[in-house]
């Protein structure tokens, strides 16, 4: 079954298909699917953000999708950047991101450098049926990026040890916030 994923972030999507496909999906993203579709994000939570992007999908493909929001939530610095994650500090190129991150904590004392991610998913079914479901993963934030694979804050969140971005793919997608909100949709989709 067809099943777009309501995004161009070539990271995410390939987190989707390696979690996925071994479900039978054909999963593609929204340029795959001849779908331009840039939708303001004007809601001020993960859930609202997920669901915008999922419904303005859906309306115009009217098959399966699936939209996400997901962010960085450091507690020294109040949950920020939270929703604002992709576009912490006005800055696009992930690495000046990062370093934007380090540089507001670095007065923060090792001990007090907690901080979550979120992945929130919206999913349409064929039918118009709709499922939101939220996962985190836990961790802290490194005083300097480790590591070279994954995206966006992998580099500086700190899980068991070892960066996200020292992770190897299969592993990060056992423990990360998408895969377990991508575990929670397959329960709610196996209930159905």
């Amino acid at each position: 079954m067809k099943l777009v994923i309501a995004s161009n972030n070539k990271g995410k999507i390939r987190e989707y298909k390696q979690l996925l496909e071994k479900h039978g999906y054909e999963v593609m993203s929204q340029a795959e699917a001849g779908l331009e579709l840039e939708v303001e994000e004007t809601g001020t939570t993960f859930a609202e953000n997920s669901a915008l992007k999922a419904r303005a999908a859906y309306e115009k493909l009217g098959c399966a999708v699936l939209a996400d929001d997901s962010g960085l939530a450091v507690d020294a610095l109040n949950g920020e950047p939270g929703v604002y994650s992709a576009r912490y500090g006005g800055i696009d190129d992930d690495k000046e991101r990062c370093a934007y991150l380090l540089k507001n904590l670095e007065d923060v004392p090792d001990d007090k450098r907690g901080a979550h991610f979120v992945c929130t998913i919206h999913f349409i079914d064929t039918d118009g049926n709709e499922i939101c479901v939220e996962g985190r993963v836990y961790g802290e934030i490194s005083r300097e990026p480790v590591g070279e694979n994954g995206f966006g804050y992998d580099p500086v969140f700190i899980y068991k040890g070892r960066s996200f971005a020292e992770i190897p793919a299969e592993e990060k997608n056992a423990v990360s916030h998408r895969g377990d909100a991508l575990r929670k949709l397959e329960e709610k989709l196996s209930e159905r």
